[in-house]
């Protein structure tokens, strides 16, 4: 699985350009045989009916693929790029920091000089990729280009390093439960979705979900800690003491059908979790719960530090044992 992460993480995916990431998801599918569609927008859906019972319930796993980006704005006459985000860029991370274009062009992140850090905005940063003209620049970049960080997949005893664990680890459990349940007779359909652009709004899931009509809907994401020294977030959830179900977060709160459902399941089967509160962000199950008459929704969280900076973390304890809780959580009826 480690492998399968380090693929995942250092691949090139910002929102409304995840090709790269999908071509390794479908390369694991096929490894085992798993036939899969792609929708209009380029979410991948694959789909296990279920043959016990013609009344089975539908339920919507999904985990979104892309990363946040840049996006290259202007070039100037020297050849430095202006550019704008590509979801939630954390200003105060990024001076110093190297990225990378789909075509392997590299640049580094400049700043212009400031007298304080409230003056830190993006007006005053621009990407050097070492042209020395505006021809130079264009030649290599052109307007509307992406890139994303460029860092290494790092390891160290049970914690991984990388960028983009957001949310590359949540497609790397939903592709490890989906190869638990192959061989399993399931008493609900389920719909796994690795969906797109879910960095700028939530976009994909919202489509996919409307087309699939799930009576349940459930994320796979990463979520915040508060196991640093003065974190930001007042949270108890920490790295290494099991994966989240979440109650709530700026885009949802989660239906207690499945919340509770979760944690009935968890107890059961002795998975280690916590109970999850995020004071801002969201993910796809805001979307979801939304669609047509409304889909009751829960999210599934893995701990993860430093989220959208070019080097999160997460528990490989973390990360197994989310793997065996969305296992679990689907071979039960809903």
């Amino acid at each position: 699985m480690i492998e399968l992460i380090k693929k995942l993480c250092e691949s090139f995916g910002p929102s409304g350009r995840e090709n790269t990431v999908r071509s390794l998801i479908i390369e694991e599918l096929k490894k085992n045989g798993v036939d899969f569609t792609i929708d209009t927008l380029g979410n991948l859906i694959v789909t296990k009916e279920s043959k016990e019972s013609q009344d089975a319930k539908k339920i919507l796993i999904a985990a979104h693929m892309d990363e946040i980006g840049l996006m290259v704005t202007f070039i100037d006459e020297d050849g430095f790029l202006r550019f704008t985000n590509i979801g939630g860029l954390l200003k105060n991370t990024l001076p110093g920091r190297k990225v990378v274009f789909e075509n392997g062009t590299v640049g580094i992140i400049g700043q212009e000089k400031i007298k304080n850090t409230k003056e830190l905005v993006l007006d005053k940063l621009y990407i050097d990729i070492g042209a020395q003209s505006h021809e130079e620049a264009k030649s290599k970049v052109k307007i509307g280009d992406m890139a994303v960080f460029l860092a290494p997949f790092s390891r160290e005893g049970n914690r991984v390093m990388a960028k983009s664990l957001d949310n590359r680890i949540g497609c790397a459990v939903v592709l490890e439960a989906l190869k638990k349940l192959l061989s399993f007779s399931l008493p609900n359909t389920v719909y796994f979705v690795f969906t797109v652009q879910e960095e700028v709004g939530l976009r994909g899931a919202r489509p996919v979900a409307y087309r699939l009509k799930p009576d349940f809907g459930l994320a796979i994401d990463v979520t915040r800690v508060g196991d640093t020294p003065e974190p930001e977030f007042n949270t108890n959830v920490a790295l290494g003491k099991g994966p989240t179900v979440k109650i709530k977060d700026s885009s949802v709160i989660c239906h207690p059908q499945v919340t509770n459902l979760m944690i009935k399941v968890a107890e059961n089967k002795n998975i280690p979790y916590q109970p999850e509160v995020l004071e801002r962000g969201g993910t796809d199950a805001g979307a979801i719960h939304l669609v047509r008459e409304g889909i009751p929704s829960g999210a599934l969280s893995i701990p993860c530090r430093y989220i959208h900076t070019p080097a999160e973390m997460v528990d490989l304890d973390d990360v197994k044992n989310s793997v065996s809780f969305l296992s679990e959580l689907l071979k039960v009826s809903w």
